[in-house]
């Protein structure tokens, strides 16, 4: 197990303030991929994908929210090339990276702790978020606004890091969330996350009713 990388220490103590976080990831937009790929073994791309992909017609418009520099986006056009796939995230210089990867049909910036304004009700046959749920970032209520876009019937996927899901009250939202009639948890599984760091997270895969 290697330590940590510093910038990942950096990154789970932001606070959730919107600025701060655009801040950071403004000037780690240029490193992340090979600091998140090569450097700590980042396998949140691809469980999340997959778990998508299970769910999903190979036509399907899905949603890549908090689309970082476009890791995810990657692995979903691995899978199903024909896909419709757009994307949000907080930072400009985060989304021009996930641009060039040139697998996303639309492009937003966006503040995932708040509405989402521009996304109607029902719009997506899908979603998927890899590594926003995490310390310092967007809290469990964000969760609402991915399923207020998703299709009924559709899934959302998600990981939280373990030092967030009950500490950040993840566990509980999700709870909630089910008792409450609003998804059927489908799958929870403890996964790894990042596999040179030893660190895990839950994959999350909720249905929305």
């Amino acid at each position: 197990m290697s330590a940590e990388n510093p910038l990942l220490q950096q990154s789970v103590t932001l606070g959730g303030d919107p600025d701060t976080i655009r801040d950071f990831y403004k000037n780690w937009s240029d490193s992340y991929d090979s600091d998140l790929l090569l450097d700590i073994g980042y396998v949140a791309p691809q469980i999340t994908a997959e778990a998508l992909c299970r769910r999903v017609s190979d036509t399907a418009l899905v949603l890549d929210a908090g689309c970082g520099t476009g890791l995810v986006g990657i692995e979903l056009i691995k899978r199903k090339p024909n896909l419709s796939i757009d994307g949000i995230d907080l930072t400009p210089e985060m989304l021009e990276a996930s641009r060039r990867k040139e697998v996303y049909r639309k492009l937003s910036e966006a503040d995932m702790s708040g509405r989402l304004q521009d996304i109607d009700d029902d719009t997506y046959d899908g979603v998927v978020s890899a590594g926003v749920f995490t310390n310092g970032h967007v809290g469990p209520d964000g969760i609402d606004e991915l399923i207020r876009i998703t299709k009924p019937g559709a899934p959302v996927v998600l990981t939280v890091r373990d030092s967030a899901w009950e500490a950040d009250g993840f566990k509980d939202k999700v709870g909630q969330l089910e008792a409450g009639g609003r998804t059927k948890s489908v799958e929870i599984t403890h996964s790894p996350y990042h596999t040179k760091e030893d660190i895990f997270c839950q994959l999350v895969v909720l249905e929305v009713v």
